[in-house]
């Protein structure tokens, strides 16, 4: 049987961008070697400026790297056609979010996810896509916002539905950064709760989910990678990577990491406890 191609391959992989403002040559990512396979749940942690964003392009086809070789769903960047490798892929970020027009219902907010298109395609659409919508939406716990006009949702239900967005085109990789920023406790839990839905609905599916919080990260996530000033710390299986000691390197603070049921936390290690760690 064929080795399946890795979802994602860094290797020396450097993105650099000229700063007027700090009249320089800034490093965003320093010779990142990373690899996704079929199947892996990853999470992406680091503290503001690590990287992540532009690690994201670059796995989104969205980014070309300054030197080194980025390969997604087996099509290397620079040798493909770009427009329709994102055909391939899911993702979801805050611009999207921003872009979509919020007098859309829940469903054709969703619908517009079929063609990876911000305006509603309908002369396009058939019953069928109608039913896998809706079969999304259940799937993420958003089946009661069809009617709800997108801009009149919580954050959280926006979330989810454009999750369900992401997934209208059967992508072969799913891509979310920062999806639960902003929101509150019931709304990151009905966030993680729909991913874990996914993996156990859709376990062929890769994921990448970036996120500065450990509290954020779904039991489903099954790998870590950890960045800081663009570089890799560590990468491999979460609970060899999320360790007190890493993830404190990681963020420049000492930090206490815990695991309870699949669920991570953090905590900052103060004053007698700091000195003693």
């Amino acid at each position: 049987m064929a080795r399946r191609a890795a979802a994602i391959a860094l290797r020396g992989v450097t993105v650099t961008r000229w700063s007027a403002s700090a009249g320089r040559e800034l490093r965003l990512l320093d010779a990142v070697d990373w690899t996704v396979g079929a199947g892996e749940h990853w999470v992406v942690l680091g503290p503001n400026g690590a990287g992540k964003t532009t690690l994201m392009h670059l796995a989104g086809a969205m980014a070309q790297p300054s030197s080194g070789t980025v390969e997604v769903l087996g099509a290397r960047l620079g040798g493909v056609d770009v427009r329709t490798l994102r055909e391939r892929i899911g993702f979801v970020d805050a611009r999207l979010a921003r872009s979509l027009r919020g007098g859309y219902s829940g469903l054709q907010t969703v619908l517009t996810g079929a063609f990876n298109t911000i305006i509603l395609q309908s002369r396009r659409l058939t019953g069928a896509h109608e039913e896998r919508a809706l079969a999304l939406m259940a799937l993420v716990s958003a089946g009661e916002l069809a009617g709800r006009r997108f801009e009149d949702c919580s954050q959280g239900e926006r979330q989810r539905l454009l999750l369900a967005r992401a997934l209208m085109a059967d992508p072969e990789l799913l891509l979310l950064d920062e999806p639960a920023a902003g929101l509150d406790l019931p709304g990151r839990e009905g966030l993680v709760g729909a991913l874990m839905s996914l993996a156990r609905d859709r376990p062929g599916l890769p994921t990448v989910t970036v996120t500065h919080h450990l509290e954020e990260i779904a039991p489903s996530v099954t790998h870590a990678l950890l960045l800081r000033g663009g570089a890799v710390l560590a990468a491999g299986p979460v609970a060899d990577v999320l360790t007190g000691e890493r993830v404190s390197a990681c963020f420049g603070v000492g930090v206490d990491v815990s695991a309870r049921r699949g669920r991570w936390a953090a905590a900052v290690v103060h004053g007698e406890d700091a000195a003693a760690a």
